[in-house]
C-alpha cells in the first residue's frame, strides 16, 4: 500500500495531507508527502496497486468533515470536490486514467477545509480531522497486512 499525503504547509489548511501523512510516519507507517500537483501524483503511485491519497478539499462541507472516494468506482466530474491545487488530485486520476496509470485500488481521503492564504494557521477544527484519517488509514493499513499474512 502506498501512502500520499498532499498540500502545503505554508497555506493553511492545505497543509491536512502533509499532516496525516507526517502523523502516519510518527506511527511507524510509511507514507509519502507530495504536492498534490497532477503529474507528481501519477509519478508517486506508479507501480503501485493500492494507493490512498490525502488531501484538503472545499466542497461547502462544515470544515474537518472528512470524505472519502473509491477513484476507481466513482468518474470524476466537475460536481466531484475540486482539490486545492491547480491541477490536482480529481486532474491526476483522469489523466492516469487515459493514460492507463491509474492504480488497481485508488481511495482518496478530502478533508474540508477553509483557510488557504498564505501563512494562515490551520482551522482547529482540523486537528481532529487528521487524527480520524489517521484511524482510518492505519485500519485500511492493518487490514491489509492481515490479508498478506493469510494468503
Amino acid at each position: 500500500m502506498r501512502i500520499i499525503g498532499c498540500g502545503n504547509r505554508e497555506r493553511g489548511d492545505d497543509a491536512a495531507g502533509i499532516l496525516v501523512a507526517e502523523r502516519l510516519r510518527q506511527l511507524g507507517i510509511q507514507a509519502e508527502i507530495c504536492s498534490g500537483q497532477a503529474a507528481d501524483l501519477i509519478e508517486a503511485w506508479t507501480g503501485s496497486d493500492d494507493v490512498i491519497v490525502i488531501d484538503a478539499v472545499v466542497t461547502g462541507a462544515p470544515v474537518g468533515t472528512v470524505q472519502t472516494w473509491d477513484a476507481r468506482q466513482t468518474p470524476i466530474s466537475s460536481k466531484t470536490p475540486p482539490s486545492t491545487h491547480g491541477l490536482g488530485v480529481a486532474e491526476a486520476i483522469e489523466l492516469a486514467r487515459v493514460l492507463g496509470r491509474i492504480p488497481a485500488r485508488l481511495t482518496i481521503y478530502g478533508i474540508e477545509g477553509h483557510r488557504f492564504e498564505p501563512g494562515t494557521e490551520i482551522s482547529p477544527e482540523l486537528n481532529f480531522a487528521v487524527e480520524d484519517v489517521v484511524r482510518r488509514v492505519t485500519n485500511a493499513a492493518s487490514a491489509i497486512d492481515v490479508v498478506k499474512t493469510c494468503t
